[in-house]
């Protein structure tokens, strides 16, 4: 787990916040170290569109809880939540790779192949989504996952599969094969209705211990978190968050926050603090946003969040009168205007004029966006809320908006937001039957690029191993025969760099796997390689993983 300590960034400030946002899972299980989430989001973009629900649940609503529960929670005992959810409660331990080296799931790699490539150990939390084997948890518990281990209250172990993944919700699915009959699916409901206040419950495994339950209160909602995915997509916050002072630890992630009632109305996923450890300040992805994402997850592998593509801030009082506007004006300045964008189609207007603004020189002068669908958006915290509760991917919105001091409206088409958010790896890329290489490698980065004598940019897949007999094998593909020390471990390099899969890019590992799993096999795909610094194609009839 790391600990990363960024400021939250506001546009137009009136006051500089520093706090640092823990992630409470990936407890490495050598040593717990602190792991934070990142920058205040200014990029727009959606969260999260409706979905159907999941099969367990024929609504938002609540399966029946029994009787016992409300009436033990009300007497003042949580023993019967305890006792009904804790089974479903799961512990998650994970290995995942170190310094952007990845073994690929779908190969088959050999024991001096995986032994070159550095691994850390991690611990989280999940819970049980359906009688399928389907488990949720958060995307940074298993974000880099070669392995995955499943482990429930009474010591069951399952080796777990990743179907799905989505950076900008922090949310993820597993998926183990175990008995219908041992699993027992939690009731979760849309946390619309929960209200500072309200009893919050939380269960998970934190620093392993295996079962914990606390017990605190909401503390607040409608809170913002923001995800930093730079180096993928851009940084974006996830709206709507539960506050609750209920502890939570490293190893809590993925975890539940429960009403009094055991059921669901949150995934526990990250705190505020300064020592790593609880200080009674827990953040929670709120279930509605869960209701949206996870089936879409498991059915195809990523989710598609709507985008408007522009950065703005909350107008504030001094900026609203340097724009010649009321100072108690409300509303979302448009900073800037992503080309080709959702937004620059529909003709928004960024800012263009410098004013100096507690010190700092900034821009101002573009639309102020001040209701979606007549619904007011006073701050930017709004409009993310809006367009994660009520839009999805190509659907047509209207804003209304405030030029020259003049108002108008703008009718603008959703778009998907860009990047690799929206091809996460499906399930059917582990699968047997899929198509597969029969490669060992991992993404190539800096430093082994410029000891292979590339630029110290270059991006692909570094082949480490070929599998014998594999697809690999019979193409051509060479692996790596040369040793370098690196982070204190001695890994193979200088075999093929894998660059493209018909002529569609591939940048890393991520990108591979989906590439791949687009393809059956028998199917033959040409790949672009660059060996001993030249690129050359070669072709590659895929094999079948049995």
């Amino acid at each position: 787990m790391k600990n990363n300590t960024k400021k939250f960034k506001i546009l137009f400030p009136t006051i500089l916040i520093i706090f640092t946002l823990v992630l409470t899972a990936c407890a490495p299980l050598s040593k717990l170290a602190d792991l934070q989430l990142f920058e205040k989001v200014e990029e727009l973009t959606s969260g999260e569109p409706a979905a159907e629900p999941v099969e367990q649940q024929d609504s938002l609503e609540a399966l029946p809880v029994e009787e016992p529960v409300s009436q033990a929670s009300e007497e003042g005992t949580l023993s019967a939540v305890y006792e009904m959810v804790n089974p479903s409660v799961v512990n998650i331990q994970v290995i995942s790779t170190v310094s952007g080296i990845e073994n690929m799931p779908f190969l088959f790699p050999g024991e001096e192949g995986e032994n070159q490539i550095p691994r850390q150990s991690g611990l989280g939390s999940g819970f049980v989504w359906d009688a399928n084997g389907h488990i949720i948890t958060n995307n940074h518990v298993i974000e880099s996952a070669t392995s995955i281990l499943v482990q429930f209250y009474d010591g069951r172990e399952y080796p777990a599969e990743l179907v799905g993944a989505d950076p900008d919700s922090d949310l993820a699915v597993l998926k183990i094969d175990a008995p219908e009959s041992e699993l027992q699916p939690l009731s979760v409901i849309s946390s619309e209705e929960v209200e500072v206040g309200d009893l919050a419950i939380a269960i998970g495994n934190p620093y392993g211990l295996a079962g914990t339950m606390t017990v605190g209160i909401v503390s607040a909602v409608g809170r913002s978190l923001s995800v930093d995915n730079t180096s993928l997509t851009g940084s974006y916050t996830i709206p709507d968050i539960i506050q609750t002072d209920a502890a939570i630890n490293p190893g809590n992630s993925g975890g539940v926050l429960l009403n009094n009632k055991g059921q669901v109305i949150g995934v526990t996923t990250a705190i505020q603090s300064t020592s790593g450890s609880n200080a009674g300040i827990g953040f929670v992805v709120p279930s509605t946003i869960v209701l949206r994402v996870i089936p879409d997850l498991i059915e195809q592998g990523f989710y598609e969040h709507s985008w408007i593509g522009l950065s703005g801030a909350t107008l504030q009082a001094d900026i609203a009168e340097a724009m010649d506007l009321d100072r108690n004006q409300r509303g979302i300045l448009i900073a800037s205007i992503t080309p080709d964008s959702p937004a620059d189609e529909a003709g928004l207007r960024g800012s263009d004029k410098q004013f100096e603004y507690l010190g700092s020189q900034v821009l101002i002068g573009g639309d102020i966006i001040t209701a979606i669908d007549d619904e007011p958006t006073p701050n930017f915290e709004a409009l993310v809320s809006y367009l994660a509760k009520a839009t999805e991917p190509g659907q047509k919105v209207e804003l209304t908006i405030l030029r020259d001091g003049k108002t108008q409206t703008v009718d603008l088409t959703l778009g998907v937001r860009p990047g690799k958010t929206t091809v996460q790896t499906p399930s059917s890329a582990f699968a047997s039957g899929q198509a597969y290489l029969g490669i060992t490698g991992g993404s190539l980065v800096p430093e082994i690029a410029v000891e292979m004598n590339l630029d110290e940019d270059q991006q692909g897949v570094l082949v480490v191993e070929v599998e014998s007999g594999s697809p690999a094998d019979d193409a051509g593909l060479i692996g790596s025969d040369q040793v370098f020390e690196f982070d204190g471990q001695e890994l193979k390099i200088g075999g093929d760099v894998i660059t493209a899969i018909e002529n569609t890019r591939v940048d890393g590992i991520q990108a591979l796997r989906l590439e791949l799993s687009k393809y059956e096999p028998g199917d033959v795909v040409t790949l672009s390689i660059i060996r001993d610094g030249k690129q050359i194609k070669i072709k590659v009839t895929l094999g079948e993983r049995s």
